[in-house]
This record gives C-alpha cells, sequence and structure tokens, in this order.
C-alpha cells in the first residue's frame, strides 16, 4: 500500500474509532486517535501476517501495551479482515468480543491481553527472547504510551532487553504529552527521554509520529537493527484528527457524544 494510501486508510479508521466510541457510549478516544498513524503504518504496510491463520507462528506480533488505545486496533485488524467491520460496533457491549481492554482470548489477531499499564514491553521483550530460543524470524513491536512509563516494570524490562540485546524487537512510545491526570510532565517529566532509552543499551530514533512517510521509513530503517532492541519515540498529538479533540485531555476517557461524533465525522469527511 502506498503512502497516500495509507493516509487514507487511516482516515477511515479514525472514523471508525469516533462511530465505535459514540455506539458504546465509552472508551477513551484521545489515545485511539493519536495511536492510528502507527497501527495503520504496521498493518498494511510492514507487518508480516495473515488474517486468514492469525496464530501463525511465523507471524510478526504486535502488544498494544496501552491497552486503552484498543479501539484504533480492533479498527485495524476489521480494515485487514480479521474480522468483519460491522462487528466494530459491539465494543464494549456485553459478550462482544470487543471488550474495553483487549483480550487474545476472545478476538483473532490480538497477541496479548493488556490494559494493566506498564506491561506490556514485558511481554514483548518475553516474546522476543522466545523467538531468539526458537530460532524464529519474526518481528515483536510493543507500542508503549508515555504515561504508564512512569512504571519501574516498563524500566526493568528496557534493561533487561538492552542487556541481554534482543533484536527483533522494536517499541513504539505514543508521545502525545498527556496521560489520565494532566500534562505527563507535570506528573513525572519523561526528558531527556531520548538519553534514557540509549542509556538502557537500545538504539533510538525520534519521529513525528503522524507523518506516515516518516513513520513508514523509520520503521523499516529500525528492521535493519539486529543486535539490539530499537525505540521509536513518535511525538503525536492526543485527539489527533479532530480539532476539538486534539491536545484537550477531557477526551483521554470520555467517548464522544452522538452530536459531537457527527461533527467530528464531518471533519475527518473532508479529509478524506
Amino acid at each position: 500500500m502506498e503512502i497516500t494510501e495509507l493516509r487514507h486508510r487511516a482516515n477511515e479508521i479514525r472514523k471508525d474509532v469516533i462511530r465505535m466510541l459514540a455506539e458504546a457510549g465509552s472508551g477513551h478516544p484521545g489515545g485511539s486517535l493519536s495511536a492510528t498513524d502507527i497501527l495503520t503504518a504496521l498493518y498494511f504496510k510492514v507487518l508480516i501476517h495473515d488474517p486468514k491463520k492469525p496464530r501463525d507462528p511465523d507471524r510478526d506480533r504486535v502488544v498494544l501495551s496501552k491497552g486503552h488505545g484498543v479501539p484504533a486496533l480492533y479498527a485495524a485488524l476489521a480494515h485487514a479482515g480479521y474480522f468483519p467491520r460491522e462487528q466494530l460496533m459491539t465494543l464494549r457491549k456485553l459478550d462482544s468480543p470487543l471488550q474495553g481492554h483487549p483480550d487474545m482470548r476472545r478476538l483473532p489477531g490480538l497477541d496479548a491481553s493488556t490494559g494493566s499499564l506498564g506491561q506490556g514491553l514485558s511481554i514483548a521483550t518475553g516474546m522476543a527472547l522466545a523467538r531468539r530460543l526458537d530460532r524464529k524470524a519474526y518481528w515483536t513491536y510493543v507500542i508503549l504510551s508515555d504515561g504508564e512509563t512512569n512504571e519501574g516494570q516498563t524500566w526493568e524490562a528496557a534493561s533487561f532487553a538492552g542487556h541481554h540485546k534482543l533484536g527483533h524487537l522494536i517499541a513504539i512510545l505514543d508521545y502525545n504529552k498527556f496521560q489520565l491526570d494532566d500534562a505527563v510532565k507535570k506528573i513525572i517529566d519523561m526528558e531527556p527521554v531520548v538519553d534514557k532509552w540509549r542509556a538502557f543499551r537500545w538504539e533510538v530514533f525520534e519521529i513525528d509520529g503522524h507523518n506516515m512517510e516518516t513513520i513508514v521509513r523509520t520503521l523499516q530503517r529500525a528492521k535493519q537493527v539486529r543486535e539490539k532492541p530499537v525505540m521509536i519515540i513518535a511525538h503525536t498529538i492526543k485527539g489527533k484528527g479532530v480539532s476539538f479533540m486534539e491536545n484537550n485531555n477531557h477526551y483521554h476517557g470520555v467517548a464522544p457524544t452522538k452530536e459531537e461524533a457527527e461533527r467530528a465525522l464531518k471533519e475527518l469527511e473532508a479529509k478524506s
């Protein structure tokens, strides 16, 4: 898929995120929209995967450590053909496999059950170590929120992966600068974030997390690094694509009303 097509796909995924959350009446639009371009680049350009074989032992793995952003992942999976798009409208409903946080036991295409923040990098590190022991060729990708790097478990996993020079492990930090309570820098300032990850023996790239061409190019460059883990620090905008949600932390965990959804969809439609 070419860059123009990827941008269009990301916009369509954003529309589905808005529709899903409005229908559910709850969820996390801000962090879903900030991660949409990253997920689109992965599922439609970079990953080795097959929706018809979701448990293929040779597939690339994706761990969404920031499990609350799963509406964007669900939409990407549906667009990729893992399940019908109509099923997206069952988000957070009783007995739906599309719960508020990903449950890999209930939905094909999910590689990890997440939601308790700070654990995803440990899961991904285990996958990368298993790949080495099994002498497989797959890659493991993990998407982290900036807020969850407040948690010590993230840095334990970072230290382990760096020490053991775990290749085929690519982490992407969705650095949208906000977490539940406030701006990240007011809770626990992450800076100097690049220096921190380099100190843990990771190869580090720093990018605009909404420039599709840059995202794809950097993911491809990251796959050339095979003797150590890679961290891609993606500077993003919370609520990206919907003007009244952008950098508005009210929409961290508040779904749009029907009226707000109509307004958001009108904006996104104008970008199609």
